[in-house]
């Protein structure tokens, strides 16, 4: 009787109430820097895919590099009982990471990470894949190389890539400039890119190739270097960290570096639906750490030298 009337009205049982009964709201939280960067909206779509293989839904949050807001949004997240969150954090400290892990609450960091903290996470080889991509300037004849970072600069990801640029340049006995190094405000990049090669310009020491560590900043590097009447790479040769279907088609198509994000997204999915699984037992399951390998394709923005 009362699953013919429920039958009847189009009844859908409350996916809250059900969570009370079972302990679970079928639920993730994905939270990232900027939805907007199509890094993370590629792997945002990989995530809600996977989630919903095993039957749960997805709740995205963009902190916009904002600490105060990302925690915020990891409150709220709690408050709406996720059953566990994924997270790219911006923070530079770790108390927050630490609360978590302190209540063997189900996280799962990706992209971004930390040395003095233990946590479940799938990264990729941020250092190796940057010094690659250096690596290959330098073996097109290249040694005025620049390094555009983007900020914040003390992330993870844009530490492990300028190191690895640090690394190629030491390997080669190419002396490192700290002028060619430089901290990119993600407010207005395309300006500060100009300012930044127009200063080097009026210097006369322009270097003939440059690494960016993020594809935003790509982006916006690209767009100042055609403001300024410079060619690629006739004049300036360009390697981007991240590779997006505009480095495919841009003319000339910029050479990159590939992160696995379908890879990142299912791994990160896999070790938190162990971690829900494992919530109700006391000792929670070991910590496990995802390095995974980048790709480099090879296009025509870096000029041969030799």
């Amino acid at each position: 009787m009362v699953t013919e009337l429920a039958q009847e009205l189009n009844y859908k049982p409350n996916q809250f109430a059900r969570g009370l009964r079972i302990g679970r709201s079928n639920t993730i939280g994905l939270v990232v820097s900027d939805i907007s960067n199509p890094f993370y909206a590629k792997l945002a779509r990989f995530v809600e895919d996977a989630v919903s293989e095993s039957c749960f839904n997805l709740m995205i949050c963009s902190s916009d590099e904002n600490p105060k807001k990302e925690l915020k949004l990891l409150e709220l997240l709690v408050d709406k009982q996720v059953d566990g969150i994924i997270l790219s954090s911006t923070f530079d400290t770790t108390d927050h990471i630490k609360n978590f892990e302190d209540n063997n609450f189900p996280l799962v960091l990706i992209d971004r990470t930390y040395n003095d903290i233990d946590t479940h996470k799938v990264v990729v080889d941020n250092r190796l894949g940057a010094f690659e991509a250096v690596e290959h300037i330098i073996n097109n004849g290249h040694k005025r190389i620049a390094a555009f970072v983007i900020s914040p600069a003390h992330i993870s990801t844009q530490v492990d890539r300028l190191e690895g640029y640090k690394d190629a340049l030491k390997k080669y006995n190419i002396t490192l400039n700290p002028y060619y190094q430089k901290v990119i405000p993600r407010e207005d990049i395309y300006r500060n890119s100009m300012q930044i090669i127009n200063q080097w310009k009026s210097d006369k020491i322009m270097p003939t190739a440059i690494f960016v560590t993020n594809n935003q900043l790509a982006i916006g590097c690209l767009e100042a270097i055609r403001d300024l009447g410079l060619i690629i790479p006739r004049d300036l040769s360009i390697v981007s960290f991240d590779d997006i279907d505009l480095f495919r088609l841009y003319n000339p198509p910029i050479t990159s570096v590939i992160q696995p994000i379908l890879s990142i997204a299912r791994n990160a999915v896999e070790i938190l639906m162990k971690c829900i699984k494992n919530k109700e037992n006391i000792e929670p399951i070991d910590k496990i750490h995802k390095c995974l390998q980048t790709n480099m394709v090879i296009r025509n923005s870096v000029r041969k030298l030799l």
